[in-house]
């Protein structure tokens, strides 16, 4: 459980940087997603937790 958390906390600060650091480039990525259908946002998704899970398998 107290890696669950780490992990967690170590997202949001990921997640902050980019708004923190530029906030309008920001705003006009979340407006462009926005737009997008839901074929390409399910595709960057997948993609994205594929990722991960692969990322979890080399460093367990």
């Amino acid at each position: 459980m107290h890696e669950l958390l780490i992990a967690m906390a170590l997202l949001f600060v990921l997640e902050g940087v980019w708004p923190f650091l530029s906030p309008v480039s920001f705003r006009r990525a979340l407006l462009a997603v926005a737009g997008e259908r839901d074929g390409p946002l399910r595709l960057t998704g997948l993609i994205s937790m594929v990722v991960g899970v692969g990322l979890l398998y080399l460093v367990n």
